[in-house]
């Protein structure tokens, strides 16, 4: 007999640090594309909006409160969905760049990389050749010789800004030493359950997306934290609806958008993130599971509520 159907979380990020403007038409850049972008996926069925920003002139990512804020108020009188703010903005800032729009709007949530770690993104350039922006390429190669720095000053101070403001994280570990890091944040007690950790596979300098690497990093998460967190998973590329497939057959939240991959499916950009929200919806349902809300969310991960944010 089955049992009532467990609720899952879709989180959908819009627009991130990893693709450039030439790399897909359909990836939103101007403060009111990311916006009608977030609202589509949230109608569509994400209860979380995890956002970064882009300067609109060239596409190049941002962390100016001043964008942010051109984004943020549309959202909120559009949607009920929980905002989730960048703290990692790109791995070119420096961390107090990257704090700015957290630390400015105090969202209910906001992600945290829990390491540093080589992020490179350099493969690319043998797939995309022609840019429309000069920074682009950059972007790319200057990745051969990038450590995306979290160190744990960095992550204490992030964790105390959001003490501060009452906002809660997003852990995102992209290898099994961020979940030990997490967890000597726990043993300090600056990191309160639950713990919304999110599995990030599939980005060259991190774990793979082999389906070994996904039960290693579940293990090891049930193994340091038990009962106390909610896992989600995120495969990077071409490994998204395949991995979100296999992490929520083993209890996991989703994370889908045009940030983390811009395929819909082999060979065939997707149209918006939103395209990407109703695919694994749809795979989710035919597990027979139901979609959290966004006031589920809240329940879920004790979320401050809509009402106390500062935008």
């Amino acid at each position: 007999m089955f049992k009532e159907k467990r609720k899952v979380i879709i989180t959908c990020a819009i627009t991130g640090a990893i693709h450039t403007p030439s790399m897909s038409k359909y990836l939103p850049v101007t403060p009111n594309e990311i916006a009608d972008a977030a609202i589509s996926a949230a109608k569509a069925g994400a209860s979380i909006l995890h956002l970064h920003a882009r300067d609109p002139g060239n596409g190049k990512p941002t962390q100016n409160p001043k964008i942010f804020n051109k984004i943020l108020p549309k959202i909120k009188k559009e949607t009920d969905a929980v905002v989730n703010i960048t703290s990692g903005g790109s791995p070119h800032m420096t961390v107090e760049e990257r704090m700015m729009p957290a630390s400015t709007f105090k969202p209910e949530l906001a992600s945290l990389n829990m390491g540093s770690m080589n992020f490179g993104l350099y493969p690319m350039l043998n797939r995309f050749s022609e840019f429309e922006y000069a920074w682009e390429r950059d972007h790319l190669e200057k990745s051969r010789d990038l450590v995306f720095k979290n160190t744990f000053q960095d992550i204490e101070a992030i964790l105390k800004i959001g003490h501060t403001n009452g906002t809660r994280f997003e852990f995102e570990c992209y290898d099994i030493s961020h979940l030990y890091n997490l967890k000597h944040f726990v043993d300090r007690k600056l990191v309160d359950p639950p713990f919304f950790i999110q599995s990030v596979f599939g980005l060259l300098g991190g774990i793979g997306a082999h389906p070994e690497d996904l039960m290693h990093m579940k293990r090891t998460a049930d193994r340091l934290f038990g009962n106390e967190y909610l896992w989600s998973i995120l495969g990077a590329g071409k490994n998204q609806m395949t991995l979100a497939s296999m992490g929520a057959a083993q209890g996991a939240n989703v994370r889908v958008g045009l940030e983390d991959s811009l395929w819909i499916e082999p060979g065939k950009l997707a149209r918006s993130s939103k395209d990407q929200v109703i695919k694994v919806r749809n795979i989710l349902e035919e597990f027979s599971l139901n979609i959290a809300t966004p006031s589920e969310v809240r329940k879920m991960l004790k979320l401050k509520g809509i009402e106390n944010v500062a935008f």
